[in-house]
């Protein structure tokens, strides 16, 4: 999350520079913020526990994300596997970062 966070801080810094309309950097930073947080993310699940929640390993990242059974979208939480592939989006949580609309890839 916090690499993300850079990249999007170092993105918005050269679109200021180069937009000086303020309507238009108002639109580029929406786009940006847009594309980062509200596109799918892929990743493996690590760890599955018995109280129908577990973690994801999302690509590049070292952190875990938590997810709930709830949060699953075409699948079922017994048809996961530890190891599996997955996609989600990250949403933020009063607990910090989660991954929601999990769904085997």
């Amino acid at each position: 999350m916090i690499d993300c966070l850079i990249l999007i801080f170092d993105q918005i810094v050269h679109a200021y520079s180069k937009y000086r309309n303020k309507v238009e950097f108002q639109s580029y930073y929406i786009d940006l913020i847009q594309f980062y947080f509200y596109t799918q993310m892929q990743g493996t699940i690590k760890k599955l526990t018995d109280k129908n929640f577990g973690f994801i390993t999302a690509e590049g990242q070292s952190k875990e994300l938590f997810f709930h059974a709830n949060e699953l979208d075409g699948v079922e939480f017994d048809q996961l596997q530890e190891g599996d592939t997955v996609t989600f989006e990250v949403s933020d949580t009063p607990k910090g970062p989660a991954a929601v609309k999990v769904s085997k890839a």
